[in-house]
């Protein structure tokens, strides 16, 4: 419900703030006062598009802001949490602004959002209802929503949406599937063609580098040779190499040590003990040097077989972008996976498409479940909104709930449509198309009080929808008012004194000028003061005895019946 509602700078309106109850509440006032501006500012605030022209005081921030009690409202909270904005679950603050170089901006709960956001939730919050606008009644969303409130399918609905999802994850998994297939299918020669050329190179781990160092020597014999016929010359040939010269040092200085004193000597013996292992070290550099110098061959032919072997590998390598023989490898065994899921894609394939098959199977059961529900509850509200309509002058409604069906949707197959005629001869047509403002508005009031004890509806606001009603029509368009307002909060502006004096709560809008402007403003009569007020729309004159005894008849007769 509307706790109070805030606006500044919009039009005549300079600062206005009200306060609303709970129950029914109603706003009077003159041709021209200004009612219709409030109301525009209240649309503005839930979404409606931002016109500068309606700023007061173009140096001034226009600003409208309401406060919504929604301890009842689960949809709403459910929106504020999906949207992370911030909320004690209790209050909602909406808030619209234009600043003065024309930007508009939407806040909820003091956080900046879209419209779209802000007109998602403000429809859960407020319901405006004039001859000539239906937020909510007039959508085939809604228009379910009344039906699945009426006939209970909270339950159902929420197992059929998870059997939804799983239907919809399983055909995704199918689809994915069939189309990898698909491609492969069509590749598959050439993925068979890819793997054979892999598969008969007999590709070993590490081979590149390998062979390009194998070819490096191949190259290269002579000069490698002769690098290794310098090492070795002066090591072992000659009489004076190497090898031979520091074996006789070592055994000349083995010789000393026998000669001299060895206690007194141990330096000379470290000495000795480090040419030896010198000389050994060096014995055996020469030993596999030497056995290096043997194994290079100079061979032409392998020569040959390395570089038609590396043309190969650098040939795929380019072709499937990688650097060297593993990354060769890597896409053989890929390749070999692939084929291999080919050659059982058709098990695999018959195995998703039956559990696809299964899992929209078991949501139709339910989308079933939810259709045969809603037809019983249809059939039940038509009949209710004939009854509780015929009171209001519409002895010959007719009313219709078209249910077909379509396509599998978060909300079942169900395509909902309220078809409506109001005279005998006429035909049925949606809600939105059929019947004078005064016929749809009381058909709109009646479906009202039907759903209104079995909907989170939000606070709703009737804009002179009894306008061209009088006499006992209008009286029984209040009893259904206030009959509403038992269970949601009412906001109805009014120019029957019998609906006036229904409410609990009555505001006057009315002007104020001075010498440079003319301002509109609001106030909560009293109850002596409503009692002028409903002479005033009686007789035209406020201080007319006769119209203000019937005016206090009236306020008494709602009071006596617990208005």
């Amino acid at each position: 419900m509307i706790k109070s509602l805030h606006i500044s700078n919009y039009a005549l309106i300079s600062d206005l703030d009200i306060e609303f109850e709970s129950g029914f509440n109603i706003i009077t006032g003159e041709t021209g006062a200004g009612k219709s501006i409030i109301l525009g500012a209240l649309s503005m605030l839930l979404g409606e598009r931002a016109d500068t022209k309606v700023v007061r005081d173009m140096t001034r921030k226009l600003v409208v802001e309401a406060v919504f009690d929604i301890s009842k409202s689960d949809k709403v909270v459910e929106l504020l949490k999906s949207n992370s904005l911030d909320s004690a679950d209790t209050e909602c603050i909406l808030r619209r602004e234009i600043a003065p170089g024309g930007r508009s901006r939407a806040f909820v709960n003091d956080t900046p959002v879209t419209l779209p956001v802000l007109r998602e939730i403000a429809q859960y919050l407020v319901d405006i209802h004039s001859q000539h606008r239906n937020l909510l009644l007039s959508t085939a969303e809604y228009q379910l929503d009344i039906i699945d409130s009426l006939a209970g399918v909270k339950d159902i609905l929420e197992d059929y949406h998870k059997a939804l999802n799983a239907y919809k994850i399983a055909l995704k998994q199918y689809t994915e599937t069939r189309d990898l297939v698909r491609r492969n299918r069509d590749d598959a020669d050439f993925l068979q063609y890819q793997y054979n050329q892999l598969v008969d190179l007999n590709l070993q781990p590490g081979e590149h580098s390998a062979l390009e160092q194998e070819r490096e020597i191949l190259s290269n014999v002579n000069e490698i040779k002769s690098s290794l016929s310098a090492v070795l010359e002066p090591m072992t040939n000659g009489s004076s190499n190497v090898l031979s010269l520091m074996h006789r040092a070592s055994e000349a200085l083995e010789e000393l040590l026998v000669t001299i004193d060895s206690d007194g000597n141990g330096e000379i013996a470290s000495l000795a003990e480090r040419l030896n292992s010198a000389r050994i070290e060096i014995s055996d550099i020469v030993d596999t040097l030497a056995d290096y110098d043997t194994s290079i061959v100079d061979d032409p032919a392998r020569l040959e077989e390395v570089e038609q072997r590396l043309s190969m590998l650098y040939s795929l390598e380019l072709k499937h972008h990688v650097e060297d023989s593993d990354g060769l490898i890597a896409i053989r065994d890929r390749l070999a996976t692939q084929i291999e899921a080919l050659d059982d894609s058709e098990s695999v394939l018959a195995k998703l498409e039956t559990a696809a098959k299964r899992a929209k199977k078991n949501a139709i059961v339910l989308a079933t479940e939810l259709s045969e529900r809603r037809s019983a509850a249809a059939k039940d509200f038509a009949e209710q909104l004939r009854q509780t309509a015929a009171p209001l002058g519409m002895s010959n409604l007719r009313c219709e709930i078209s249910l077909t069906r379509g396509k599998l949707t978060t909300t079942g197959f169900d395509q909902i449509q309220f078809l409506f005629a109001f005279n005998k001869n006429q035909a049925l047509m949606p809600v939105g198309e059929t019947a004078s403002g005064g016929e749809i508005s009381r058909l709109m009031l009646a479906i009202k009080a039907i759903v209104a004890r079995r909907m989170q509806l939000p606070s709703i606001i009737f804009d002179e929808i009894d306008t061209g009603i009088s006499g006992n029509i209008a009286s029984r368009m209040a009893e259904m008012m206030t009959d509403i307002s038992s269970n949601i909060q009412v906001i109805t502006i009014t120019h029957l004194p019998g609906v006036a004096a229904a409410g609990s709560a009555h505001y006057k809008v009315y002007k104020e000028d001075d010498a440079q402007t003319t301002t509109t403003r609001i106030s909560r009569l009293s109850q002596e003061e409503r009692a002028k007020e409903l002479a005033l729309m009686i007789s035209g004159n406020s201080t007319d005895e006769s119209a203000l005894a019937t005016a206090r008849t009236l306020l008494n007769k709602n009071r006596d019946n617990g208005q």
